[in-house]
């Protein structure tokens, strides 16, 4: 999964808005038309129930 976080840091509120994608061309192609300050990020979720930190 792929995200791209958008900050407007010169809005009173100083939203954060994040969009999920799929395939890193999608977000890509979204990241480049974005205004703001933007992260765009890789989410590699590995789970493993044998693991002392599982939540049963």
């Amino acid at each position: 999964m792929w995200v791209v976080t958008v900050i407007n840091a010169y809005s009173r509120e100083n939203n954060i808005i994040m969009f999920e994608f799929k395939t890193e061309r999608e977000a890509r192609e979204t990241f480049v038309k974005l205004q703001n300050h933007k992260i765009f990020s890789e989410i590699i979720c590995c789970y493993n129930p044998a693991s002392p930190l599982a939540v049963n």
